[in-house]
C-alpha cells in the first residue's frame, strides 16, 4: 500500500460560504448574495485540500461522515491526492456542516459545534499507529481531546513531526509540537490582558518546537525557547475573503516542516500560502499551488 506524505487528523466537515455583494449584514436590511458554494471544510478538510494543491498525499481522519456531507468529500477529492479510506462514513445522521457568511475582512460563522461537543458522545475517529507510522509530517487539530494526544503520542513515538493549532502552554500538545501556531481567537480567550510578546514568552519557555502568533492582517510572531522573538509581517494582497487562512496558514506550516524548512523560512511559506488564500474565492475551488506561492515570495524578498 502507497505511503502518503503527510497525516491529518481533525475537523473535516462541508461548509456553506456565502459571499455578500455589499457589506456585511445588518439587521432588518436585505443583502445580495454574490456566490454560494457547498465545499469541503473544517481546519483539516481545508488543509488537504491546500497540501493536495502544494503536490503531497495526504490521508486524513477526525469527522465522521454523514450523508450529507460524504457525496460532497467523495466527489471534491476524487481527483486529488487526499485519502479518505480512514474516515467513518455513517448512513444515521447528515453529518457535521457549517456556513459562513463573508464580506471581505468580515465574516461570520455559524455551525452547532457547541451543541455537538456538549453531548458528551464521540463523533470523530480514534487514530491508530499504523495509519500514522511512515508519514513525513502530521497535523492534529486539538478540539477531541483523548484522540487528538493520542495522535500525537504516536507522531512521537515514530519520530513523526506535527503541528498544532491553539494549544496552550501547559498543554502536551504544545509542548511536543514542531510547530503550534497560535491565532488572535486564542491569545484573546486564553490570555485576556496579555500583550502578544508576553503570550509568546510563555509559550516558548514550554515548547520543544517553534510558536508562531499570528494577529490577522498584523505582524507575526515568532521563536523558540532559548532564542530572541522575531517578527514578520504578511504579504500584501488585495483581500477577497478571509474564510480558510488560518487553515491555508497551517498547511503551509506542515509543508515547511516536511521540507526541512529553517524557523524564517517556514513562516514566510506558510504567510505566502495564506496570503495567495485571502486573495481568492472560494479557496476550495482555487487553493494556491507550489508554483504560485514561490512566485509571491520571491516578489516581495
Amino acid at each position: 500500500m502507497k505511503q502518503n506524505d503527510i497525516y491529518l487528523f481533525g475537523q473535516i466537515l462541508a461548509t456553506r460560504s456565502i459571499l455578500l455583494r455589499d457589506g456585511f449584514l445588518k439587521p432588518d436590511e436585505y443583502s445580495e448574495i454574490r456566490e454560494q458554494y457547498f465545499l469541503p471544510g473544517g481546519e483539516t478538510g481545508t488543509a488537504a485540500t491546500v497540501l493536495a494543491s502544494l503536490g503531497v498525499s495526504v490521508i486524513m481522519d477526525g469527522t465522521w461522515i454523514g450523508t450529507e456531507v460524504a457525496p460532497v468529500l467523495r466527489d471534491f477529492y476524487k481527483d486529488k491526492s487526499v485519502d479518505l479510506s480512514l474516515l467513518t462514513f455513517r448512513e444515521d445522521d447528515p453529518g457535521v456542516t457549517d456556513t459562513v457568511v463573508i464580506a471581505g475582512l468580515v465574516r461570520s460563522p455559524m455551525g452547532r459545534f457547541q451543541t455537538l461537543f456538549s453531548t458528551g458522545e464521540r463523533w470523530w475517529g480514534i487514530p491508530e499507529e499504523k495509519d500514522i507510522a511512515g508519514c513525513k509530517a502530521a497535523g492534529i487539530d486539538p478540539y477531541f481531546g483523548g484522540e487528538s494526544q493520542k495522535a500525537a503520542e504516536i507522531c512521537i513515538r515514530n519520530g513523526i513531526p506535527y503541528v498544532t493549532i491553539d494549544c496552550v502552554h501547559d498543554s502536551f500538545l504544545h509542548r511536543h509540537a514542531a510547530v503550534d501556531i497560535i491565532s488572535h481567537e486564542c491569545t484573546a480567550e486564553k490570555y485576556p490582558g496579555m500583550n502578544n510578546f508576553e503570550v509568546m514568552e510563555l509559550m516558548k519557555q514550554e515548547a520543544e518546537g517553534l510558536t508562531i502568533i499570528t494577529q490577522g492582517g498584523g505582524e507575526m510572531l515568532y521563536a523558540r525557547k532559548g532564542e530572541p522573538v522575531k517578527t514578520m509581517k504578511p504579504f500584501p494582497v488585495e483581500v477577497r475573503s478571509t474564510l480558510g487562512a488560518g487553515d491555508t496558514y497551517k498547511a503551509g506550516c506542515i509543508y515547511g516542516v516536511m521540507q526541512g524548512m529553517a524557523d524564517e523560512e517556514l513562516v514566510r511559506f506558510a504567510a505566502a500560502c495564506s496570503g495567495i488564500a485571502i486573495s481568492r474565492f472560494p479557496l476550495p475551488l482555487n487553493p494556491p499551488t507550489l508554483a504560485e506561492v514561490n512566485r509571491l515570495i520571491s516578489d516581495n524578498r
